[in-house]
């Protein structure tokens, strides 16, 4: 982090898109997304214009992503990037749009090569729809393209759930990958309360 403050606050880096780019991911990375934000948010290029876009909808804000992602189609409609970006912006929005996103990573999928990030993002799609069982299919081809793809794990602990099947070893994988997961802190933070709330009752 230190080295990027310094490309940073170089003029001759503060405007370079590759460094700007790298810097919104390293902050992307820490959970720093406003930060992140005011990097890719000055860039013009693709990639910049689609990681301000995962930041607003990380920050919870569709109506700017949506803008964003409004400048990424007069820039190029049909570019991977806007593609995906499409499909981010659409699962937030929800409702009819799940399944135009579901059409955006398909189509990708087969027009390029399968990856686990598409997997993935077809599963989510999947399970906004209450498909279950199709969601896990994604999600163990997921896997198996990627088996550290923390997300994936994390939504196949989800689908196992709702599928009433034993999440263990899920949590197990998930926890070996990234102890700091949101969906591990959150479980933490529900058997946390759970227990309290055990202890309180039997007092």
């Amino acid at each position: 982090l230190a080295t990027i403050t310094e490309w940073l606050a170089d003029p001759a880096c503060s405007t370079n898109p590759t460094v700007l780019l790298m810097a919104a991911t390293i902050y992307a990375r820490e959970g720093n997304y406003n930060e992140a934000l005011k990097c890719s948010h000055v860039g013009t290029t693709l990639d910049l214009m689609a990681m301000s876009v995962q930041m607003f909808l990380q920050l919870d804000r569709v109506d700017f992503a949506e803008k964003q992602l409004r400048a990424m189609s007069q820039l190029d409609d049909d570019a991977t990037l806007t593609q995906l970006a499409t499909a981010w912006v659409n699962v937030r929005l929800g409702g009819n749009k799940i399944q135009e996103a579901y059409y955006v990573y398909s189509e990708l999928g087969e027009k390029f090569s399968w990856t686990a990030r598409l997997y993935a993002g077809c599963a989510a799609c999947q399970m906004h729809m209450g498909r279950f069982e199709e969601a896990e299919r994604d999600l163990l081809e997921a896997l198996s393209k990627d088996a550290k793809d923390s997300d994936a794990l994390a939504n196949l602990i989800a689908c196992a759930m709702h599928l009433g099947k034993p999440t263990a070893r899920h949590v197990t994988q998930l926890t070996s990958v990234d102890p700091n997961h949101p969906a591990l802190l959150r479980m933490k933070s529900l058997e946390d309360s759970f227990a309290r709330a055990s202890a309180a009752s039997v007092a």
